[in-house]
């Protein structure tokens, strides 16, 4: 495989690293000169997100921001659709990106293989070290690989991606370590309620 043939993968990961930096930030402070304002902690409202053309659904904190990008390669255009969410009060960032392949490509190239690459640009992009990574399927066969990765700012990503009717989908929590302590249940939450539909 050339490294060509994986520029979808390479866009779809470069538009993720940036959100790593920008997303998932600490809360704002007050200003040390002023008397601190006591509030309650602000309260997520978790939702059922499907996805515009119905391909996905997802429980998300809110209605998340809504992404959409075309990017020209030597395969054609290539679409790119990310959807994002953060809580006001937390550190962490709730995404969930796919991008098209066209249908030649998808059916001639081992899932596998492309799993891999995706974990490899990942890693090469946002500067990480993998911590973790394991084989998986979603709920409906479709073939994935979860990975597990902290940058040198500290931030953990952890990401499952499947490949299914011809795209990359890739559903991510970006946080800190504090946050993935005290989050778990709520990160694992998230991560197990995608679901790809089979035909769209």
């Amino acid at each position: 495989m050339t490294k060509r043939v994986f520029l979808p993968l390479i866009i779809a990961t470069l538009v993720c690293s940036g959100l790593q930096n920008v997303e998932a930030r600490p809360p704002r402070h007050q200003n040390s000169k002023t008397k601190p304002i006591i509030t309650q902690p602000i309260k997520s409202q978790w939702e059922l997100f499907t996805a515009p053309d119905g391909s996905f659904s997802v429980l998300m904190p809110g209605k998340p921001k809504i992404i959409s990008q075309t990017q020209k390669t030597f395969m054609g255009e290539i679409d790119l659709q990310l959807f994002v969410s953060q809580p006001a009060n937390q550190e962490v960032a709730y995404i969930v990106v796919y991008n098209e392949f066209p249908y030649s490509y998808g059916q001639m190239t081992n899932p596998q293989a492309i799993l891999s690459n995706a974990r490899d640009m990942a890693l090469k992009t946002t500067q990480s070290n993998l911590i973790r990574q394991r084989t998986i399927r979603s709920s409906n066969g479709h073939p994935g690989k979860e990975i597990e990765y902290v940058n040198a700012g500290g931030k953990i990503t952890k990401n499952r991606m499947y490949i299914a009717e011809g795209r990359l989908y890739q559903v991510m929590v970006i946080t800190t370590k504090k946050q993935r302590n005290t989050l778990s249940k709520t990160l694992n939450g998230y991560l197990n309620s995608f679901q790809v539909v089979l035909k769209r």
